[in-house]
């Protein structure tokens, strides 16, 4: 039998609970494979955690992953910002051309969630003119001027903040066959 490489993911610091700024407490793990650029397949042990106040289970993802997606990030992040023919994950193009259209359809919401998190931190209210004078100055292109790791940094207050938008079920909106 085959072995592959096991690694146990854990937080150095202390993170509230995204919905109520209660302790979290951990409650289990459990094992999530990601494919890299490669296409080597890499088994990581992420840690669950259960709130003590609003009861509300969450992973504790690393960086290099994205809610609901296979691939580490920096492929996706790759995949999104290059032309087609200079990526190098080892993905099928089909896949690649779908990470495209999901980013290009979710990139608003994500700087539009950005905005609004980091408007209600700096006590803007929503729709003053300070507040909208500081959403005009966030937009996708800017996260991708930052270097690599934008998909990451884009992404991880989306997902803590409890508001990623998953489309696993996108498909089941037909009526079920007999």
């Amino acid at each position: 039998m085959k072995r592959s490489l096991v690694f146990f993911v854990r937080g150095a610091e202390e993170v509230p609970c995204p919905c109520c700024t209660e302790n979290l407490e951990i409650i289990g793990s459990r094992e999530r494979k990601v494919r890299g650029g490669g296409g080597e397949l890499r088994q990581l042990v992420i840690r669950r955690l259960r709130c003590v106040g609003c009861r509300r289970i969450h992973h504790e993802l690393p960086d290099l992953l994205i809610p609901y997606k296979r691939y580490d990030s920096r492929c996706i992040e790759q995949a999104v910002t290059e032309p087609e023919a200079s990526v190098t994950a080892c993905a099928e193009t089909s896949t690649l051309r779908r990470w495209k259209v999901w980013f290009r359809v979710l990139s608003i919401y994500f700087i539009l969630v950005l905005q609004a998190l980091e408007a209600r931190m700096s006590g803007l209210a929503p729709g003053s003119p300070e507040a909208s004078d500081h959403l005009r100055m966030t937009s996708a292109p800017a996260f991708r001027q930052q270097g690599p790791g934008w998909l990451a940094r884009l992404v991880r207050p989306v997902a803590n903040a409890h508001l990623w938008v998953h489309t696993r079920f996108a498909y089941l909106s037909a009526p079920a066959l007999r």
